[in-house]
């Protein structure tokens, strides 16, 4: 067995996948994130190039990639994105809802290589002033959410919940990094408000809650992104727990 999108992960067997990869296979975290970062990227660069004035590409004039990162994993992946982004050529603009002493290690890495790359990158700590992302989002040629991760519970709390709304009121199409923010990974509820992603960028194997009622709704198409992890580590993963469908 391989990993792919036969296989659901509940919220605990994620984060057994990312620590037993580390663990037990002596994968660096930052290693993960940045396969991580670099296949959402590229599903990305598929996406724009396919979109009227994707031929654009690298020109001044281009649309660009506006990316809302929060203080979790999920931010250090939209850091990655950012850059990869910039290596095919696509313009990017990063927000970042925490302040950049929030961040865990990894992600707190890709943060700074990304400031010090001079990309566009404005941290807006907890403030809920969305004035600077609706300008940029307007004419964006797509909107990525690396909000909140596999471990978030319940409704979205302030500055995320107001970044969903606009986010959902975009035109673009909208890019969910591992899944949309506000949906449990395990129920598949949606909290008030969840994005509404076109795509979700998902890690390692689709999420327990993608298959519950309603989800679909939310996920949008779902592209499971390797990683990395070795396949045999999912497969024991799985079959240990009776998740395998």
């Amino acid at each position: 067995m391989t990993d792919g999108p036969q296989k659901r992960l509940s919220r605990e067997l994620a984060r057994e996948v990312d620590r037993r990869a580390m663990d037990e296979y002596g994968i660096p975290g930052i290693v993960l994130m940045e396969n991580a970062g670099r296949g959402v990227a590229e599903i990305i660069v598929e996406l724009v190039r396919t979109r009227p004035g994707g031929d654009a590409i690298g020109a001044a004039s281009a649309p660009r990639v506006v990316i809302c990162c929060g203080k979790g994993n999920n931010g250090g992946d939209g850091f990655v994105i950012a850059r990869h982004l910039e290596i095919a050529g696509i313009r990017s603009e990063t927000f970042l809802w925490a302040e950049p002493e929030q961040l865990p290690a990894d992600a707190a890495t890709n943060y700074h290589i990304a400031a010090r790359s001079g990309q566009a990158l404005t941290v807006c700590g907890d403030d809920a002033s969305l004035d600077r992302l609706r300008q940029a989002s307007a004419g964006a040629a797509c909107v990525v959410d690396a909000l909140l991760g596999t471990g978030a519970r319940g409704n979205p709390r302030p500055p995320h919940d107001a970044v969903i709304r606009l986010i959902n009121e975009q035109s673009a199409p909208v890019v969910a990094v591992d899944l949309p923010s506000g949906l449990d990974c395990d129920s598949g509820r949606a909290g008030l408000p969840t994005v509404r992603a076109d795509v979700t960028c998902t890690f390692v194997a689709e999420k327990q809650g993608f298959h519950m009622a309603g989800a679909h709704k939310f996920t949008g198409e779902v592209r499971v992104v390797k990683i990395g992890t070795p396949p045999r580590l999912l497969d024991e993963l799985v079959r240990s727990s009776g998740e395998d469908t």
